[in-house]
């Protein structure tokens, strides 16, 4: 614990004096390169959070929480599978689909896209795609009629709206008298959707389950089941039980692992940022370095001083780190409350710069998410500062030891 002359000597050698007015300056120098690092930590690491909180949500609302599927790709009797799973008290819900590629043909415009087939009553259950609607329903989607709803930047694409008719072409082929063709068949847009993620707007499509079983010639059968949980951060142990549930004859996956190799990326370079960032703060402590070695040759006459009315080496330490450590506790506080800020009100300002300079900084078309939001949490803050503040308090060990060090009579022989 520190006793009160240390403290008194320590603070009053952190205060600028007109003899030492560049070591103050460079203390100065110190707090502001820990404020700024700590800053950066804070923002950059919080845009992070936010993206990766942005795109799982997004993710996990045009997909399912877990998918259940037969090791052939298909299942058949799927209405009793669903009950079997429905008996797990963690699945909230269940809702039967198909997915298949096909090719989407208006004019000369063409594009590939992802066809999925749903059930309109029982889709809004496991996914929100109902709530992403910009035009048309879910429930205009009937059976037999034909209609499909598309992606917003993919009805774009195709320069179509809602009530335009559309060609699908499937990979499957009629032999017919003139050789083989391929099975196309016209459907009329009846919505579109816009799920915010452009892998999904640009290149999906929502059709009746029973349209897509003739299109795609499944009969009964289903490509599998999409299933909600109550807790999809539980989800891989939900999975390992409802496998033990049904069987060995079904094929199980999770949100996690369908999406794995993109969230462990982020977790990943998460990581990577964490360190490189940290380096702004070592900067700034080896700042501190300069400062303390600087006032322990400035000082060298007091510290003599002291040493000769009884002040032991140990208490000469402590005098300098705790001039560190005000450095790196000014500096930790003032990052802490720019970082905060700037954090939550990043697409705010981000928004405003990109008006300014009439630019795009995230565009749809190359990243997944085109929205620059932040989330910031009280415990990450906390690991951030103490990095920081851990980071400033090393940098006052080699100076401190340095002052402990000094001999009396050697630095008071040319006074």
């Amino acid at each position: 614990m520190f006793r009160p002359k240390e403290l008194y000597i320590g603070l009053r050698y952190t205060r600028a004096k007109r003899r030492s007015g560049f070591v103050s300056f460079i203390a100065m120098i110190s707090m502001l390169g820990i404020a700024l690092g700590v800053a950066a930590l804070i923002v950059v690491l919080s845009v992070m959070n936010g993206f990766g909180k942005e795109l799982r949500e997004r993710t996990l609302g045009m997909t399912a929480h877990a998918t259940i599927s037969g090791y052939n790709g298909y299942l058949t009797d799927w209405q009793s599978l669903q009950k079997k799973a429905s008996l797990h008290l963690q699945i909230l819900d269940s809702a039967p689909f198909t997915q298949a590629e096909a090719m989407l043909s208006n004019s000369s415009r063409v594009s590939g896209a992802i066809i999925r087939g749903i059930l309109p009553d029982e889709e809004p259950r496991v996914s929100e795609i109902a709530d992403k609607m910009v035009s048309g329903t879910l429930n205009q989607l009937k059976s037999g009629e034909y209609g499909i709803i598309l992606g917003r930047e993919l009805a774009n694409a195709l320069g179509v709206y809602e009530g335009d008719k559309i060609s699908v072409i499937t990979p499957q082929a009629n032999v017919t008298p003139v050789g083989v063709m391929p099975r196309l068949r016209r459907f009329t847009v009846t919505g579109v959707f816009e799920a915010g993620m452009h892998q999904f707007d640009r290149s999906m499509a929502l059709i009746h389950m029973h349209d897509a079983q003739k299109l795609f010639s499944l009969g009964e059968q289903v490509n599998g089941l999409r299933l909600k949980f109550d807790d999809m951060f539980n989800a891989r142990q939900i999975t390992y039980e409802l496998q033990q549930q049904i069987g060995d004859d079904y094929w199980i996956k999770d949100w996690s692992n369908m999406n794995s190799n993109l969230f462990k990326a982020l977790k990943t370079e998460k990581v990577v940022m964490f360190i490189i960032l940290l380096l702004i703060v070592a900067v700034a402590a080896f700042n501190i370095i300069s400062t303390l070695v600087m006032t322990v040759t400035d000082k060298q006459a007091d510290i003599a001083i002291l040493r000769t009315i009884g002040m032991t080496p140990g208490s000469l330490m402590v005098i300098f780190i705790i001039q560190g450590m005000i450095i790196g506790l000014i500096g930790t506080i003032l990052g802490v409350a720019a970082g905060v800020p700037i954090a939550l009100n990043v697409n705010e300002i981000v928004t405003t710069v990109e008006m300014f300079f009439n630019t795009k900084f995230l565009p749809a078309d190359v990243y997944y998410i085109s929205e620059i939001r932040a989330d910031v949490h009280f415990k990450d803050v906390v690991v951030y500062s103490v990095s920081a503040f851990f980071l400033s308090i090393v940098a006052t060990i080699y100076p401190a030891w340095r002052a402990a060090k000094v001999q009396p009579a050697d630095a008071l022989r040319y006074e």
